[in-house]
C-alpha cells in the first residue's frame, strides 16, 4: 500500500473515531436529564460520574510514560491544578446546574459557542487579532442564540430559561478560558497525559465541594438507577469520548475536527427527542442553525492555518 494511502485511510479512521466521541459526548446531556427524574441533584451526579470516571484516569496516568520535553516546573504543576479546576471542575458544575433548568438541546447548542468565547478571550488576553471569519461568526453564533432563547421564553418560566442559560454560558466560558490557557501545557504534559491529570484534580475539587457542602449519606441512597446513569455517563459519555477525540485531533487537526463537531448539537437534540421527548420549535430549529452555521464560519479561518 502507498504510503498516501496508508495516510488517507488514516485519516479516514481518525475522521470515524472523531465522530464517534462526538456522538457520545453529546450524550451526557441526555444521561444527566434522564438522572434528573429520580429526584437527585446536580452535585451529587457530578459527583457520582466523577467518582466512576476517577479509577479510568488513575489507571492511565500510571502507564502513561514520563514526559521528557521541556523540564516541568512547580508552576506548570500550579496551572494544571488551575486549569484543572477551570476546565473540569468549574464548567461540569455550571453545566449541570444549568441542565435543572432547561432542554438538553438548548443546554448544547449554549455549550456550542465555547469556540467564540475562545476568539474573544484569545483576543482580550493574548491580543490575537479577530479576523473577519470570525467576527462573522461570531455575530451569527449569538444571532441564533438569542432566536432560540427568544422562543424558548416564550413558553413560560421565562425566570428558570433565564438562569439556566446563564449557568450554561459560564459553563461554556470556563471550558473555553481552559483552552485557552492549557495550550502550552499539553506539549509539556503529553495530551492524554494532561487529559488524565486534569480529570483527576477535578475529581479531587468536586469530591471536596460535596464533602464540604453535602452530607455523605445523600450520595449512599441515590435510587439504583441513578448509579447506573452515573457509570454510563463516567464510562461513555467522559472516558472513552475524551480520548476518541484526543486521538482524532491528533490525527486531523483540530481545525479539521471543529467542522465536525457541529454534529454534537445535532445529536444532543435528536438524542433529547428520542429519549425524553423534548422538541424544538421551528423558530428554535431555524437558530440551531444559525448557531452552527456561526460558529462553523468562525472556525474556517483557522482550518486553513493548521498545518
Amino acid at each position: 500500500m502507498l504510503p498516501s494511502q496508508k495516510a488517507s485511510q488514516s485519516r479516514g479512521f481518525a475522521i470515524i473515531i472523531g465522530i464517534a466521541g462526538i456522538l457520545l459526548f453529546s450524550s451526557k446531556a441526555v444521561m444527566v436529564k434522564m438522572a434528573y427524574q429520580f429526584d437527585t441533584d446536580a452535585v451529587t451526579l457530578l459527583l457520582l460520574r466523577m467518582v466512576f470516571a476517577l479509577p479510568f484516569y488513575l489507571v492511565i496516568s500510571a502507564i502513561q510514560k514520563p514526559v521528557v520535553l521541556p523540564s516541568l516546573k512547580r508552576s506548570d504543576y500550579l496551572s494544571l491544578a488551575g486549569f484543572g479546576f477551570i476546565g473540569y471542575y468549574l464548567a461540569s458544575y455550571f453545566d449541570f446546574q444549568g441542565l435543572t433548568y432547561i432542554k438538553a438541546g438548548l443546554e448544547r447548542l449554549i455549550l456550542f459557542i465555547y469556540p467564540t468565547l475562545v476568539f474573544i478571550i484569545s483576543f482580550i488576553f493574548l491580543k490575537k487579532k479577530i479576523t473577519r471569519n470570525q467576527a462573522m461568526g461570531i455575530f451569527m453564533t449569538y444571532i441564533g442564540v438569542a432566536i432560540v432563547f427568544s422562543s424558548e421564553l416564550s413558553e413560560g418560566q421565562s425566570a428558570n430559561v433565564v438562569l439556566g442559560g446563564i449557568l450554561i454560558f459560564l459553563s461554556a466560558l470556563t471550558y473555553a478560558g481552559y483552552l485557552v490557557g492549557s495550550g502550552w501545557l499539553i506539549p509539556k504534559f503529553g495530551a492524554s497525559r494532561f487529559t488524565a491529570y486534569a480529570m483527576i484534580i477535578s475529581c479531587i475539587c468536586v469530591i471536596a465541594h460535596y464533602a464540604i457542602s453535602t452530607n455523605i449519606s445523600i450520595v449512599l441512597n441515590q435510587p439504583q438507577e441513578v448509579y447506573w446513569i452515573s457509570l454510563a455517563m463516567a464510562i461513555f459519555a467522559t472516558v472513552i469520548p475524551s480520548f476518541l477525540i484526543s486521538y482524532s485531533i491528533k490525527i486531523i487537526g483540530a481545525g479539521s475536527f471543529s467542522i465536525m463537531g457541529s454534529l454534537g448539537p445535532i445529536s444532543t437534540v435528536g438524542l433529547a427527542y428520542l429519549f425524553l421527548d423534548e422538541r424544538l420549535t421551528l423558530i428554535q430549529i431555524i437558530g440551531a442553525i444559525v448557531v452552527i452555521s456561526g460558529v462553523i464560519i468562525g472556525e474556517r479561518s483557522k482550518i486553513k492555518t493548521v498545518p
